[in-house]
C-alpha cells in the first residue's frame, strides 16, 4: 500500500509541476502579446514615400544666376543672327546691283 501512496504522491507533485509550468507559458504568451501591443501602435496616417529634402536660399540663388546668364546668352545669340541676316541681306542686294550693272554692259 505504501507503494501506491508513493506513486500516487509522485503522480501528485508531477500534475502540480506541469500545471506550474503551463501556468508559467500561459503568462508569457500573454506577456509577449501585451508587448506585441505596444510596441505596434496604429499610426493614424503616415506617408510610405520619401520626402526630398527642400532646396536651400543658396541653391535658389545659384538657379536664379544660371538662369539669368543662359537669357543673356540667348539674346546674344538673337542679336547675333539679326546682324547676320542684315549683313546676308546687304550682301545680296549689292551682287544683285552688280549683276545688273554687268547685264547693262553687255
Amino acid at each position: 500500500m505504501s507503494d501506491a501512496l508513493e506513486k500516487a504522491e509522485a503522480a501528485a507533485r508531477e500534475a502540480a509541476v506541469d500545471t506550474a509550468a503551463v501556468q508559467i507559458a500561459l503568462a508569457a504568451v500573454e506577456l509577449a502579446k501585451a508587448a506585441q501591443a505596444q510596441q505596434q501602435p496604429v499610426p493614424h496616417h503616415q506617408c510610405e514615400h520619401q520626402h526630398k529634402a527642400r532646396r536651400s536660399a543658396g541653391e535658389w540663388l545659384g538657379i536664379a544666376c544660371a538662369v539669368c546668364v543662359g537669357g543673356v546668352g540667348i539674346a546674344f545669340a538673337s542679336l547675333a543672327l539679326a546682324i547676320l541676316g542684315g549683313t546676308a541681306a546687304i550682301v545680296v542686294l549689292v551682287l544683285r546691283g552688280m549683276w545688273a550693272d554687268y547685264q547693262k554692259r553687255r
